[in-house]
């Protein structure tokens, strides 16, 4: 996956498990990888790096993942991937009206990711 190499991602997620696999999984295929464990991590982060994408957890403790794609698709007019455990109809609308270009329900499906990841910024 060449076309991967240079590209940035930022993973946000509170749960260390699923954040330390995505960030993994997207290096291995070539993605300069920051990981953030909550909403104030994600935003330093993205003030910090030239990110070209965010792929973040809605469900978090401080701050919602609705309000960090807000937040960063206005200040850095970032691209967004949603990954959640609520999948129901309202909650993919709720995704795209903060902002996020795609949802995908959790546990993540590492090929569709990819797949909209590429769709993205591929």
């Amino acid at each position: 996956m060449a076309h991967a190499m240079g590209l940035c991602v930022l993973v946000v997620d509170d749960h260390d498990d699923t954040l330390a696999m995505l960030q993994r999984l997207l290096a291995f295929q070539g993605y300069a990888v920051h990981a953030a464990r909550s909403a104030e991590e994600a935003k330093r982060l993205a003030a910090e790096n030239k990110c070209d994408l965010v792929v973040s957890d809605v469900g978090m403790p401080d701050e919602s993942g609705l309000e960090l794609m807000r937040h960063l698709k206005r200040q850095y007019s970032l691209k967004g991937i949603a990954v959640s455990g609520f999948a129901r109809e309202a909650d993919v609308s709720a995704a795209m009206a903060a902002g996020f270009d795609r949802h995908l329900a959790k546990p993540v499906d590492f090929p569709q990711l990819l797949s909209a990841i590429e769709e993205l910024v591929g």
